[in-house]
Formats: C-alpha cells, sequence, structure tokens
C-alpha cells in the first residue's frame, strides 16, 4: 500500500482506489484507469492516495506491480506541474453538478438507513449487503450486455491473444513447505502461551460484554492468543454471523 500527501497539503479527504474498476483481461490497462483515477484525486486536493497494482484482479501484486503503482503518484505530484495547482477544477459547472448529485444521493442513502433503525436496525435484515449485491449484479449486466464499455474487457477485444494467455504471469502461492512451517508456529506460539492464553481471553470477553474499548484490549490479547482464538472469545460474545436468507 502507497500514499502521499496531495501537493496543496491542505486537503482532508483520504482517497482509495477501489479495486473494482481492475480486470484480469488486459491487466495491463490496469494502471491506465488507475492513473486517471489518481490524478482526478489529487486534483480534488486529498492528502492520502493510495492505487492498486494492476495485477490485484487475479494475484498478489508483485514487487514490480507495486513499484508501477506508486510511481503513478510520484509522476502525478513530481512531474505533473498542473498538479501543484490547487484543485483546478474548483468553480467549474460540471465538477459542482456531480458533488451536488452525490451529495443528494449519499443523504438519500443515509434516510435509507434511519428508516430501517439506523446502521445496525439495516444489518438485521440484511439491507446493506442486499445493496451491495443488487449494485455489483446491475454493474456485472452492464459490463456483460457492452452498455457500459470496459476497453479489452467487453469491447476493442484483441484478436490474437486468448483469455487465459493474457492471464498467463505468476500467481502468488504459498508452497506446502511454508503452509507446514507456518502451521509449526503456530503450534509453538500457542504452547509457549497456553498458561497465559485463557487468561487473556477471558479479559477481552469481559471488555466485549461491558460494550468497552475491545481495540484497545486486542493489542494485549494477540500477545497470547492466535486469530482463532480470539475470534471464538469473540463469538461468545455477539455470536457468529449467518446471512438471513
Amino acid at each position: 500500500m502507497s500514499s502521499v500527501e496531495s501537493p496543496a497539503g491542505s486537503g482532508r479527504s483520504r482517497f482509495e482506489i477501489s479495486s473494482r474498476s481492475l480486470h484480469a483481461q488486459e491487466i495491463q490497462f490496469n494502471d491506465i484507469r488507475t492513473t486517471l483515477q489518481a490524478l482526478i484525486a489529487i486534483y480534488d486536493n486529498c492528502n492520502s492516495l493510495h492505487t492498486n497494482s494492476y495485477d490485484e484482479a487475479i494475484t498478489t501484486p508483485s514487487e514490480e506491480s507495486v513499484r508501477r503503482a506508486l510511481a503513478i503518484q510520484l509522476i502525478i505530484n513530481k512531474e505533473w506541474g498542473i498538479s501543484r495547482v490547487d484543485n483546478i477544477n474548483q468553480g467549474s459547472f460540471l465538477m459542482e453538478e456531480l458533488t451536488d448529485l452525490v451529495e443528494k444521493a449519499v443523504l438519500l442513502e443515509f434516510d435509507r438507513l434511519s428508516q430501517r433503525g439506523g446502521v445496525l436496525g439495516a444489518m438485521e435484515t440484511g439491507y446493506q449487503r442486499t445493496k451491495i449485491q443488487d449494485e455489483s449484479l446491475y454493474y456485472e449486466t452492464l459490463k456483460s450486455t457492452g452498455d457500459y464499455p470496459i476497453i479489452g474487457v467487453n469491447t476493442f477485444l484483441n484478436p490474437d491473444t486468448s483469455y487465459v494467455e493474457q492471464c498467463a504471469i505468476e500467481l502468488a502461492r504459498g508452497t506446502e513447505e511454508e503452509k507446514q512451517s507456518q502451521l509449526t508456529r503456530l503450534a509453538q506460539f500457542k504452547e509457549r502461551n497456553k498458561d497465559k492464553a485463557p487468561q487473556a481471553k477471558e479479559c477481552l470477553y469481559r471488555v466485549a460484554q461491558a460494550d468497552a474499548n475491545i481495540f484497545e484490549e486486542l493489542m494485549e490479547t494477540v500477545k497470547y492468543c492466535s486469530l482463532g482464538e480470539i475470534t471464538q472469545t469473540l463469538y461468545r460474545t455477539g455470536g457468529q454471523y449467518r446471512r438471513n436468507m
């Protein structure tokens, strides 16, 4: 993950480019999309920016792709002179209109949440998850029909390259040796902390029951308990999530 501060340094927004815009087909094109998204973010005076690596669509980023993602930010900030101007789009009718539309849509969504009893009330009915799934299905439908053109994915396809060949890059996979090494270290960790782990889990349980600062307590719990042990302890407090069907 890479972050840089905007040239003006006076903005207050954090911008993280969603990997939703990355595609497995013609993955090299992802850098172009990310560059344009980063450019708009910096033009809008964001002070913290994360750019995704082009190969995140299919695997864990490689060192080379992460370096390219960081280079996108550096070139915009260090070479692209226009980015040194504070919010060059300010006052543009298009930008002001889009801002108003986004703000209106956000406020309407807040109203829908309020009508369902707030965030927790909406979660009980699965509203957020359903909304995300509906929007995802809509997006995928537009992709498959071509109504939303994506270069190299559903339009301007390369006739000389198959999809399999496009994805023929080395994928990040743990070896069996690495897997066994991790399991061994986990077993050693549990054995080393078997006397302190029960007390740590009980402290975490009491903090969660009291609705106190769980994060602060977790900073101590992780010294003696594994992720699985912590998860099971929190299940005791609030139960395990099961989606309403």
